[in-house]
């Protein structure tokens, strides 16, 4: 059972080589109309202020795992080793938590991050502030404090928070992209839920999230995001990284920063996934592109497949024939999906017998945090 850790240490990843994926069955056709408890662990993260002196950070590490922190404090940071001008991209979430203040009112929490964890940001605030213009001067309180440039791209994952994260980015002029491929804020909010709201004084054990996330039921597929075949497939996890290293000259796709994740698997670990062709298979990858898709799921009980994308919008991206064969084969792929931690991807083609993969997307199937 592979299991998730925040890993610090940057690795280069190998020169890619086209690797032909390996099938598991024989392709499916897919309709070409329109149908009708592995956790992630996370290491400790920092407690300091970016204000505080450099000089001092590797006896003051020492000292940070040895004490515990404190659970009201809030945080600053922007790794001194980091060009402030490369952080175009943040995650964010701003929702209450399982803690009261003195009013006996929820506190709500503004958390920020990058997907190298290069910037973390915490700032808590009474509930009777929530709104865009609140989180508008926060969003540029960190700009200046941290010495970061305002980003391009805010993601975040909460649907309820559309309208007051989205009119705060407008008036900045940053895009905000609702998407749950905030890997990086989601596993920290799961870590923080541990080591810090449950150590604050104000915590209230079996307080439910004042903002439940979203499983909206599947809907149907729009028909250009439809391939032609599809089968379930697996690469072995070192032949993964070269093509998540071939995202970044130029394939179209998303990848996961698989060094900062500390993912313990083999590097012959078989990691399933799913190919789809197309004839137009270049054009069906630029599509999937802009949907931030983040999970494909192998419903055996229904037999089809569900590409969950964005915040909310689940579809139906295929039905197939019910047996007995087709069941077990559904049910192995989603058991060596968790056996991986929830690590897939999507792999778009021209053919299902290509050696070439047009678009590759690297998913991560996650629990979402209890806050």
């Amino acid at each position: 059972m592979a299991t998730l850790s925040f890993n610090p240490a940057r690795i280069r990843t190998p020169t890619f080589k086209h690797s032909k994926l390996t099938s598991q069955s024989k392709p499916i056709t897919i309709p070409c109309t329109t149908p009708s408890n592995n956790l992630p662990k996370l290491l400790h993260f920092r407690t300091r202020s970016v204000s505080e002196s450099t000089q001092k950070e590797a006896a003051e590490a020492v000292l940070e795992e040895e004490e515990e922190d404190d659970p009201t404090a809030e945080l600053s940071y922007v790794d001194p080793e980091t060009d402030p001008e490369s952080i175009t991209e943040w995650e964010l979430d701003f929702c209450s938590r399982p803690i009261l203040d003195a009013r006996g009112k929820k506190i709500w929490e503004l958390v920020v991050c990058d997907k190298t964890l290069s910037l973390q940001y915490t700032k808590y605030f009474p509930n009777n502030v929530i709104n865009s213009i609140t989180l508008k001067d926060a969003i540029a309180a960190i700009s200046d404090e941290l010495g970061v440039p305002l980003p391009r791209n805010i993601r975040f994952f909460r649907s309820q928070m559309q309208t007051i994260i989205t009119n705060a980015c407008n008036e900045l002029r940053i895009r905000p992209i609702p998407s749950k491929r905030c890997v990086s804020i989601i596993l920290w909010l799961e870590e923080r839920y541990e080591t810090v709201y449950t150590r604050h004084p104000g915590f209230q054990e079996g307080s439910k999230p004042l903002l439940a996330l979203d499983n909206p039921f599947p809907t149907e597929l729009p028909d250009i995001l439809y391939g032609e075949r599809w089968a379930f497939v697996q690469l072995p996890y070192s032949v993964v990284r070269e093509e998540v290293s071939s995202l970044e000259r130029g394939v179209c796709g998303a990848g996961l920063d698989l060094d900062l994740l500390g993912l313990e698997i083999d590097d012959k670990t078989l990691i399933p996934g799913l190919a789809v062709a197309s004839s137009s298979a270049t054009a069906l990858a630029a599509l999937i592109n802009g949907l931030e898709v983040y999970a494909v799921e192998a419903d055996a009980a229904r037999a089809r497949l569900i590409l969950s994308v964005g915040i909310s919008t689940r579809y139906v991206y295929s039905t197939y024939k019910k047996t007995p064969e087709t069941t077990s084969e559904a049910e192995a792929w989603e058991a060596a999906k968790k056996a991986c931690g929830g690590l897939h991807f999507l792999a778009v083609q021209p053919d299902l017998d290509s050696e070439d993969c047009v678009g590759f997307f690297l998913l991560l199937d996650l629990p979402f945090p209890p806050v």
